[in-house]
């Protein structure tokens, strides 16, 4: 006989929570404190709620999961970046990483575990999809990730970008919700202008990032910005092509105001001429954006691309500059334990139990 899977405790809204001790003959603000442990305390096992009775600890225990994140390894950086890799209740792992600044103390969090995009520059992208994760399990790495900005830097996160493993829009009701959690006064209250989601770029998905009107900002990994490159590179491209997505930008832009930003990673003799530097000046003036990231690669076991010159990637941010794009480079940071952009992927284990 197949035992009852129990519900995740976390599923529950306050109200829930609280229509179930009015059903088990309790008073009503146990939901309350049972709420405050989960979200605000950040309890991860029904014995750490010490204000509750040993009596109603088990009770909930025997109705109830409370599955959460733990760290299986922490690396640090010698430029002060921490990568962690969590372990799932289902023995599964991801990555997520702190990048601290002198102004600024930022998580990158994953959305999913491997990503099925297949990007060629991308490690996580050679893993294929093991699965999305849930809401609490996105929430949970924000608060390790805190934790790790407080011990190590005494700051507060400052901010929260969804750039880690997988692509959020694929996860789209458990993005939301972590984002949710994680600006609710009784989460962790940041400000949703705070928390960047960034796509590979599918279109009808950005759309109904517009139709939701959601608070934060979006990033869209261009990478080229001609379909022919894009598509080799990209395969997102095949169905997703760049018109499509300026359109479903100014889609977004207008329903919400929030702020866009395009990411570039520069690859050595593939997109890094002037040529494709005056493409993306075009591509820029279709979109509200309000930056141009463009990016260091970083490269990996599985692809043959290479970091662009510095000459090269001199030239190219020039070129955009006199054409009057608000454009920086974002410098590579925890490139000796795999922590940088597109190397996420799992090194030291295949992210399957």
């Amino acid at each position: 006989m197949q035992v009852a899977k129990k519900t995740n405790i976390r599923d529950l809204t306050l109200e829930e929570l609280q229509q179930y001790f009015e059903k088990a003959g309790d008073k009503k603000f146990r939901a309350n404190q049972v709420h405050e442990w989960l979200w605000q305390k950040h309890a991860h096992s029904f014995e750490e709620m010490t204000n509750l009775s040993k009596v109603l600890r088990t009770k909930l225990g025997e109705d109830f999961s409370l599955p959460a994140l733990t760290v299986d390894m922490t690396q640090f950086s010698t430029d002060g970046t921490i990568k962690s890799r969590f372990k799932t209740f289902d023995d599964r792992l991801v990555e997520g990483v702190l990048i601290p600044t002198e102004t600024r103390q930022t998580a990158c969090v994953s959305s999913q575990i491997g990503c099925a995009m297949g990007c060629k520059f991308c490690a996580t992208g050679y893993m294929g999809r093991i699965r999305d994760l849930h809401f609490d399990e996105i929430y949970d790495q924000v608060v390790y990730i805190l934790h790790q900005a407080e011990v190590n830097y005494q700051k507060k996160l400052s901010n929260i970008v969804f750039m880690g493993m997988g692509e959020p829009l694929l996860n789209y009701k458990n993005v939301l919700k972590a984002v949710d959690r994680i600006s609710s006064p009784d989460g962790l209250g940041m400000s949703p202008r705070r928390i960047t989601v960034s796509t590979v770029g599918i279109a009808k998905m950005i759309r109904k990032l517009g139709d939701d009107q959601v608070k934060f900002k979006l990033a869209l990994s261009l990478h080229a910005a001609n379909d022919q490159k894009r598509h080799e590179i990209m395969p997102i491209n095949d169905t997703n092509n760049i018109k499509s997505l300026t359109e479903a930008l100014n889609y977004f832009y207008k329903q919400t105001k929030n702020e866009i930003t395009l990411e570039y990673i520069l690859l050595k003799n593939f997109n890094d001429s002037l040529q494709d530097a005056a493409e993306l000046v075009k591509v820029y003036r279709q979109i509200p954006a309000d930056l141009v990231n463009i990016i260091e690669y970083n490269p990996i076991d599985f692809a043959s691309y290479a970091r662009a010159d510095e000459a090269a990637t001199h030239n190219f941010l020039q070129f955009l500059e006199k054409n009057r794009v608000n454009a920086r480079l974002r410098k590579s940071r925890g490139k000796d334990i795999d922590a940088a952009c597109g190397q996420l992927a799992n090194k030291n284990a295949s992210g399957i139990s």
